[in-house]
């Protein structure tokens, strides 16, 4: 069984990856446009250390580590995914 298995492992295809060889300029991280274009639809919220946040997402309740239950706000500016609010 362990023979056959193998043998069926052995006569899949094999993907072949081609890597890159030069590129003429490094690509930014983030582009002027997409700086430059504001998103619409976020709200102006204020965080439980003390600061304003602007976050794009729905306020949501979800449970910390110690089992209560608290408010953040989702998809804030500066690549933060949840920041919990002051209530």
């Amino acid at each position: 069984m362990k023979a056959v298995a193998v043998l069926l492992l052995a006569s899949l295809p094999i993907p072949q990856v081609s890597l890159p060889t030069h590129r003429s300029q490094p690509q930014p991280k983030f582009s002027a446009q997409a700086q430059s274009t504001p998103r619409k639809g976020g709200m102006w919220y204020f965080a439980r250390t003390g600061h304003a946040v602007y976050c794009y997402g729905p306020v949501m309740s979800v449970s910390n580590t110690s089992g209560d239950i608290e408010r953040v706000a989702t998809f804030c500016r500066g690549d933060k995914l949840l920041v919990p609010l002051k209530d």
